[in-house]
């Protein structure tokens, strides 16, 4: 008889995070690459497929495949092709034994359409023998246990995904989405240099980069200084104000958001969730982020807002603990519901 292992997976627009069962974590920049040709096979080592960053910085030489927007699997057949790739890659990173049994559970973002979700389950569901879908930051909320009158943020690269806990599985109601989030500030931070820079050449990789070294909101911020190529020559740039001026802007939707799902919630219980607001994901790193949402608040009433101490695996670890959690029987009934389909 297989051995069942347990996963919690956070299947993100840039990044691909896992946590196992059996203490393996490990995350992959969510892109594939595929060889052009015979010589582009050769310069990969004989591989038809890299990923991660080894794609991106491969992406002159490969098919570069970016299959999530938005949190969610793209429609295209090279995408579909590319998020199972990517899955069975990021599984074997983690040393899942082949005969094993897969029980796991996969962050979306908080609004994922029902055909958003069947796409995760029918990717997921050539390496998993049963699997759940759930809410990003629920995910995040319940591998802290904070799982009473919590408001959970999750800053990722598609969507800001914010999350009403309340001591239950969260319903629709309980649940916002926004894309401004971090691709967002990068097309926004491209925009904002060539309009004041229009001499400067530049890559979308480039302004990521930017804006994963450097992101800050508020005044208080470290000159940001960038080396641009200008008809080829290298010349510094002090991109200080655009850098702050494209992370501002998550501020104020973010906080919408926050105050509406406050808004709405039992008046009794209102100022405890405000002062308990938790971001997660890689976009909760921008510095002087948390003080930008309190001060934002203050016109609401006030809030406190704080960090978790591991945005790259808090969804996944979180995932794997619902996991461990779930009744054996659900995992079952899936495993038979998926065997009437066939």
């Amino acid at each position: 008889m297989s051995d069942t292992v347990f996963i919690g997976m956070d299947l993100g627009t840039s990044r691909t995070s896992i946590t196992t069962s059996t203490g393996v974590r490990t995350t992959v920049w969510s892109y594939v690459g595929y060889a052009q040709d015979h010589v582009s096979r050769k310069h990969l080592g004989g591989r038809d497929k890299v990923f991660g960053q080894e794609a991106v910085e491969n992406r002159m030489a490969v098919n570069l495949v970016r299959p999530l927007d938005k949190g969610v699997i793209r429609a295209d057949e090279d995408s579909r092709m590319a998020v199972k790739d990517l899955l069975e890659h990021i599984i074997d990173e983690a040393g899942i034994p082949s005969d094993s049994t897969i029980y796991g559970v996969i962050g979306a973002p908080a609004e994922a359409s029902v055909d958003s979700k069947a796409h995760i389950l029918s990717a997921a569901s050539e390496f998993m023998d049963s699997i759940i879908v759930c809410s990003e930051p629920f995910a995040v909320a319940y591998g802290l246990d904070f799982l009473s009158d919590t408001l959970v943020v999750d800053i990722g690269a598609g969507t800001v995904d914010l999350c009403r806990v309340h001591g239950t599985m969260p319903k629709p109601e309980d649940q916002r989405t926004h894309h401004y989030a971090g691709d967002a500030i990068d097309e926004r931070l491209a925009e904002l240099l060539t309009e004041n820079h229009p001499e400067a050449q530049f890559s979308d990789n480039m302004v990521r980069e930017i804006k994963e070294n450097y992101a800050c909101v508020g005044t208080q911020m470290d000159p940001v200084n960038a080396i641009f190529p200008v008809q080829g020559k290298p010349t510094e740039f002090d991109i200080t104000s655009e850098v702050s001026e494209a992370c501002s802007e998550i501020v104020s939707p973010t906080v919408e958001a926050l105050q509406d799902l406050i808004a709405t919630y039992d008046p009794e219980f209102q100022q405890k969730m405000r002062n308990h607001v938790l971001l997660g994901g890689g976009g909760s790193q921008i510095t002087g982020l948390s003080r930008a949402f309190e001060e934002a608040l203050s016109e609401y009433g006030g809030g406190k807002v704080r960090t978790v101490e591991e945005p790259q695996y808090a969804g996944s670890n979180g995932a794997l603990k619902i996991a461990f959690d779930m009744p054996d029987d659900f995992w079952k009934e899936f495993i038979e519901s998926q065997g009437a389909k066939a």
